[in-house]
């Protein structure tokens, strides 16, 4: 299984930056984070190292690059007729659905990890006092998780989405509305329970909030990768 796997995510690897265009456009999505990653930095000093900005850099990064690249590995290879090849294999569907995933997930979760990288040199670089500063340990491994985690959710979302898309640029517009529903909700839920929330906020710190929103996600993707794996079945794509 897990050779099955390499070997479905190693085509896709190869089969990345062949899209015309492709390479450019994601050079450009990666010059965004970079770019808040160097001005932000150089604003908030070693600050920055603690704060909850890197988080929030981390995620969007890897949610943005998985969501452009979800949509070409499946609804994109089903416009160029090059699923069909695939799907006439012996490979398990879950071998093909997991090695698709692996490559967007991998370099979306890579290029967040990349971004709050850089943003620790610029600090250093800005603040230079003759030793290297490094981010706090919650803020370091909180990146870390969840830029992961909401890179697999956007994912799992990525294949409900790409199934029912006619092309991958259809797949995603879709998705890119759906990410932006959450965000929404969270500038207007404080709003209509504000009570409630800053009640809430007061019982807490911020690492056990951050673990709360982890475990959330946690389930989240556990949930959304099953039924991901549950809808895309070869029989289905074939018909479509």
């Amino acid at each position: 299984m897990l050779n099955d796997i390499l070997s479905v995510a190693w085509k896709e690897r190869k089969s990345l930056f062949r899209v015309r265009g492709s390479r450019m456009r994601f050079l450009m999505l990666l010059f965004s984070p970079l770019l808040l990653g160097t001005i932000f930095p150089i604003t908030f000093g070693p600050h920055w190292l603690t704060q909850l900005p890197p988080l929030v850099i981390a995620t969007i990064t890897s949610v943005i690059l998985v969501a452009v690249m979800v949509p070409e590995a499946i609804a994109g290879e089903r416009e160029r007729h090059t699923l069909e090849t695939l799907l006439a294999s012996r490979l398990p569907d879950r071998a093909i659905l997991a090695g698709k995933l692996l490559v967007p997930v991998a370099f979306g979760w890579g290029a967040a990890i990349l971004a709050n990288l850089w943003s620790m040199g610029v600090v250093n670089v800005a603040n230079w006092q003759g030793e290297i500063l490094f981010f706090s340990l919650p803020i370091a491994l909180g990146s870390l998780a969840l830029s992961l985690l909401m890179a697999l959710l956007t994912a799992g979302a990525g294949v409900f989405v790409s199934l029912k898309a006619a092309t991958a640029q259809e797949a995603a517009q879709i998705l890119t509305f759906a990410i932006l529903i959450p965000p929404m909700l969270l500038q207007i839920v404080p709003l209509l329970f504000r009570d409630q929330m800053s009640r809430f906020l007061d019982t807490v710190n911020g690492p056990q909030l951050l673990l709360m929103v982890l475990g959330v996600l946690v389930v989240l993707d556990v949930a959304v990768l099953l039924a991901a794996v549950a809808r895309f079945q070869r029989s289905r794509l074939i018909a479509t």
